[in-house]
């Protein structure tokens, strides 16, 4: 075959005969001509700068510039107990170019009560040593709510109580009845006091005397001092969003992945409360981005939605969020399983309608986990798909095929999603569809996390994940960074730093400029980097240099994250095989290649 043809001046370009037919790697992706902006053009920053480069506090002094941005932009953070360290993690965040925060949250339990009025634990075995220090007037918070109630009616009673935790301090507004219901401080300890009608109403008017009725006692177990006040503070200084978690609803006792419908009322009465209270303090809070559904669940083909327990539930707290925080969108994150050996799997085309489904509940962003990281899904190109897994998935899937293990790559399910994402657009839905790259791998030796059994995972298998989903998301998180981003020699947080600027393409599209025939990458940190073109039966890559002989584009693509550019280089397709998939890849000018190519497939 002949070798790469470089066309340089009129007369060259005049002898490209044949524009070639490429399949768009994105539905409805050009593969004619474009009109590129100038290569010096530079991508204006989309979201708020710090007010200073840097600032100073009682633990420590603290940088507030992005030397190393990396292309994953939002990570989730456990919640702690030493106020210093959220310091230190918004800074390493913000550092590699982190501008989102998720916070993982705390569950609603129902819980059983002894005749002692003493809270048990899950169980039902024993007393709960957290609510054992919750007592009023010589008696435990149970029974000093209960003769609350029977002092303003003898025909009230408990008839289910409810514990939360959380490291928040709450203001006023969680309390709807302040004659009923109040903070409970025992020494260091402090508790608030719910009580709300059993029939899930939340009645305004706080009569609790004209008719004896049965309550829910929530009993919240909190903070002398508010994390989500600090948190939201700092992220003001790093120019940062953070999305706090909704209540967790309780889990079925049967089907614990599945939330148990009979709480809805409860559920949906504490979160009103809760964003009542986010509500009054926090509203205009340019920081609070939004809230973060923490129930997961599996994104498939639900033969009718309106059954599904999980997704009432969403629906009816996702409808308090709209009614208490306007304008504040719902993250939520469920997971994807493409393992053919498993039931109730799902497959790309499935998991389109099951995502429209989702949205339908009142999300304003789907982030959907990738799944590589649990090994119920695989990072593999179609042309691959009879390659042996990668030896990380083996103990998930066996010791296999792409092709035998699984429906279909994570590219197939995000482009599916995207696909849904379009029409629900079309048909006037506000959503956006974000990736959630999974930073750890499905097993290991449990260092990273107390009692967890993931293994640490590395920045070349985290910027594949990122090629995977990149030309259908708008942003990418990554769960998480307490524990996974840390841990480990070299941590993941300091491969990214060192190594952040490393090429990462996510998409190549044939591509001509005039009659010049040629492919543009997308992706990040691609500027005049040299693009490498092989394919079966070419053993000798075809190279061309963007910055001598193409050209780059930093302007940001609609859709797609303000990082991702675009460089371009000719190609005489002609002397390329019909059907052939070529691989691409891109070198930066210090000569690090991408640590995961792309894909074209020339179609016949």
């Amino acid at each position: 075959m002949r070798g790469l043809t470089l066309l340089f001046g009129a007369a060259l370009l005049a002898a490209v005969a044949a524009i070639v037919i490429v399949l768009p790697d994105v539905p409805g992706s050009p593969s004619a001509v474009t009109t590129p902006t100038s290569p010096s053009s530079r991508a204006t920053p989309t979201g708020p700068t710090p007010a200073s480069s840097v600032f100073s506090d009682p633990c420590g002094t603290f940088d507030t510039t992005t030397p190393t941005p990396y292309a994953v932009t939002g990570y989730w953070l456990v919640p702690t107990t030493d106020h210093c360290t959220w310091r230190s993690q918004l800074q390493a965040i913000h550092r590699v170019g982190g501008d989102t925060v998720v916070r993982l949250g705390f569950g609603l339990q129902a819980r059983p009560v002894d005749d002692d009025g003493r809270v048990l634990d899950l169980a039902g075995d024993k007393p709960d040593p957290r609510y054992q220090k919750c007592r009023e007037n010589g008696m435990t918070c149970v029974q000093a709510a209960e003769s609350a109630l029977k002092a303003a009616n003898p025909g009230n009673r408990i008839t289910w109580t409810y514990v939360f935790r959380t490291d928040e301090a709450y203001g006023p507004g969680l309390f709807r009845c302040p004659q009923m219901e109040h903070t409970v401080t025992v020494g260091e300890e402090v508790f608030y006091r719910i009580l709300a009608p059993d029939d899930g109403s939340d009645d305004a008017t706080c009569d609790f005397t004209s008719k004896g009725k049965g309550y829910h006692l929530i009993l919240v177990d909190g903070a002398r001092q508010d994390s989500l006040t600090e948190i939201l503070d700092l992220a003001d200084r790093f120019a940062m969003k953070v999305f706090p978690a909704l209540p967790v609803a309780p889990r079925d006792r049967v089907e614990p992945t599945q939330a148990d419908p009979r709480h809805i009322g409860t559920l949906t009465t504490f979160t009103r409360r809760v964003l009542q209270d986010y509500g009054d303090r926090f509203k205009d809070r340019a920081s609070l981005g939004g809230v973060y559904q923490p129930f997961e669940l599996q994104i498939r083909d639900w033969p009718d939605p309106s059954v599904v327990a999980t997704l009432q539930v969403y629906a009816e707290q996702h409808d308090i969020v709209q009614q208490e925080l306007p304008g504040k969108p719902i993250m939520v994150s469920p997971y994807l399983d493409a393992r053919k050996e498993k039931q109730f799997t799902s497959t790309p085309a499935q998991v389109r309608s099951g995502f429209k489904a989702l949205a339908r509940t009142g999300v304003g962003i789907v982030a959907p986990q990738d799944s590589r990281g649990t090994g119920k899904v695989g990072l593999f190109w179609p042309n691959l798909r009879a390659q042996k897994v990668d030896e990380r998935l083996r103990p998930i899937v066996g010791d296999t095929t792409y092709r035998d293990a699984y429906y279909g790559s994570t590219r197939d399910y995000y482009r599916a999603m995207s696909e849904a994402l379009a029409e629900l657009r079309a048909e006037g839905e506000d959503l956006e569809l974000w990736a959630n790259v999974e930073a750890f791998e499905p097993e290991g030796d449990g260092a990273c996390e107390a009692g967890g059994k993931r293994g640490v995972t590395d920045k070349e298998r985290l910027d594949t994940a990122v090629t995977f989903v990149g030309p259908y998301v708008s942003k990418i998180i990554s769960y998480k960074w307490s524990s996974f981003f840390t841990c480990g020699t070299p941590t993941l947080a300091d491969q990214v730093s060192t190594d952040w600027d490393r090429p990462i393409p996510i998409q190549a599209l044939a591509m001509s400029r005039g009659i010049q025939q040629g492919v543009e990458v997308r992706g990040y940190n691609l500027a005049d980097g040299v693009v490498s073109l092989t394919w079966y039966g070419n053993d000798t890559p075809r190279t061309a240099d963007s910055a001598e002989v193409g050209w780059t584009d930093r302007t940001p693509v609609a859709g797609l994250p303000p990082a991702v550019q675009r460089v371009w280089v000719p190609v005489d397709w002609s002397t390329v095989p019909q059907d052939a998939w070529i691989k691409i890849e891109v070198t930066s000018r210090d000569g690090r290649k991408s640590n995961a190519p792309v894909y074209l497939h020339r179609e016949a």
